[in-house]
């Protein structure tokens, strides 16, 4: 309801099983209670938690039959939802295979885990704990090397919940070298700023928790709307996850308990419209792209959702870019009790939703009934990631060198090392002597403390010795 009254006309849902749980029975349970609540269409990504043989088969079942074609991983959470590298590997190397969309959650896991440890051991358990235990360069070190496990698995890769400058330039830097990288930040990321983690109320900085945490740099917001300008981002999701100031209590003395997630579906468009095209960060076309139609492609959904075109799904806004509105918790749709965008004045409003050819939203009035909503299944080896990644595997195939097999003796070696060559522990080897004959060598000569004999005054003594070229060359007639 609160997508549609906003201009959305389908979403997407997260599926996140617990460690160790089955993907397919939860796909079930949420699908089933999608299907008799809906109001607009929906599809579903399933969340990769744990790895073994099982999610292997199960995922090639959801892409198979279940019409499933995105999974995604987390590098944070640890003990929780977090893979290791070589788990992260064979997931990517799994959606590569069947032709999934492998998306990307990138944190340091582990550092935000030791970092947390650091905050709450100072003191720290308020909101602020959460942008303090979760720098920025975390982020950017995980999406490094979420880019370079792809490439390895040669697997195109999304990364979600981009929030950060340092993250974006490495995901500027990615693409200048010709990987299939593709990105999404959210509403939150490109609207707001960390300085709300450090306001007076606990309540009004627990809304704003979530992960990644919002940077404390103000220029980040604005710097992350001009890169989905600019198309090094091609998506601004809202990440909606609706939370209660009740429920966000939980973390009142432990800022790690603290849920993350904020509401923002119905807020989007609007929102976007103001900080981007009013702001002149883009045009109306890309307004469209980064808010509508790039999902659509990345997730194989093109040209049935995402254009107004014969035989497409007639999914239209009526967007009236002059009308203006402003943001309050009281008069919204989407559950919770606190808008991050409280008193904020947009311009753009959409005043008629069309959803498959049906009026469903009018100036502001719901006319859809619950439960009307479609599932969407979404189709594997979407082009727009894997049509540059196949052709690479046509022509860049890696291929053993073709030679003549070796026919000369073999002799075995052993791979222990021989003691008699190692040096023990703790002696330092002595340097190997080169006294020249008739010169104190001052290396290996001591000073004796207790008289003026030294160690080498029994070596006879030359009385002088003929320099023939002395060190910087002759000085011949200048003196």
């Amino acid at each position: 309801c609160a997508a549609l009254l906003g201009g959305s006309t389908m979403v997407i849902a997260h599926v996140l099983p617990e460690r160790g749980a089955s993907l397919l029975e939860e796909f079930e349970k949420i699908r089933a209670h999608a299907d008799a609540e809906a109001c607009c269409d929906y599809a579903l990504h399933v969340g990769v938690t744990w790895w073994g043989p099982k999610v292997r088969r199960e995922m090639q079942v959801l892409v198979g039959e279940k019409g499933v074609n995105s999974f995604q991983m987390f590098m944070a959470y640890k003990d929780v939802l977090m893979l290791k590298d070589s788990e992260l590997y064979q997931a990517m190397h799994s959606c590569k295979d069947i032709g999934a969309v492998a998306r990307v959650h990138a944190e340091n896991g582990e550092l935000v885990h030791e970092g947390t440890k650091e905050a709450l051991d100072l003191g720290i358990s308020g909101p602020e704990g959460m942008e303090i235990s979760r720098p920025e360069e975390l982020e950017a070190e995980a999406t490094h090397r979420a880019i370079t496990i792809a490439n390895r698995a040669h697997c195109p890769v999304y990364l979600v919940n981009v929030s950060s400058v340092s993250a974006a330039d490495v995901i500027a830097a990615a693409r200048m070298q010709d990987k299939v990288v593709h990105a999404e930040t959210t509403l939150a990321h490109s609207a707001l700023s960390g300085m709300h983690y450090y306001h007076q109320d606990w309540a009004h900085a627990a809304a704003h928790v979530i992960a990644p945490p919002l940077r404390l740099d103000p220029n980040t917001p604005d710097c992350l709307m001009g890169l989905l300008g600019n198309d090094i981002i091609n998506v601004v999701a809202s990440d909606h996850r609706a939370f209660n100031t009740k429920q966000k209590a939980m973390g009142k003395e432990d800022f790690t308990k603290i849920p993350h997630g904020a509401a923002g579906v119905e807020d989007r468009m609007s929102v976007i419209w103001e900080r981007g095209v009013v702001a002149g960060k883009m045009d109306e076309n890309r307004f469209v792209a980064v808010t509508s139609s790039n999902a659509a492609k990345i997730y194989n959904l093109y040209p049935r959702k995402g254009r107004i075109v014969p035989g497409a799904d007639a999914d239209v806004v009526v967007w009236d870019p002059d009308a203006s509105r402003t943001i309050s918790a009281s008069s919204q749709a989407q559950g919770g009790d606190f808008n991050l965008y409280e008193g904020q004045r947009c311009h753009g409003v959409p005043l008629v939703t069309i959803s498959r050819g049906r009026l469903v939203c009018e100036n502001g009035v719901f006319t859809c009934a619950q439960g009307s909503g479609r599932f969407y299944p979404m189709r594997s080896f979407p082009d727009f990631l894997y049509k540059k990644m196949v052709q690479r595997e046509k022509t860049q195939r890696l291929r053993g060198v073709d030679r003549a097999p070796y026919s000369g003796d073999v002799a075995a070696v052993t791979n222990s090392i021989r003691k008699e060559s190692a040096t023990p522990e703790g002696d330092v080897p002595m340097r190997a002597s080169t006294r020249h004959s008739g010169v104190r060598d001052l290396h290996e000569s001591s000073f004796s403390l207790s008289g003026v004999s030294q160690v080498d005054d029994h070596i006879p003594k030359r009385s002088s010795a003929r320099i023939l070229a002395p060190p910087g060359g002759r000085s011949s007639g200048i003196w």
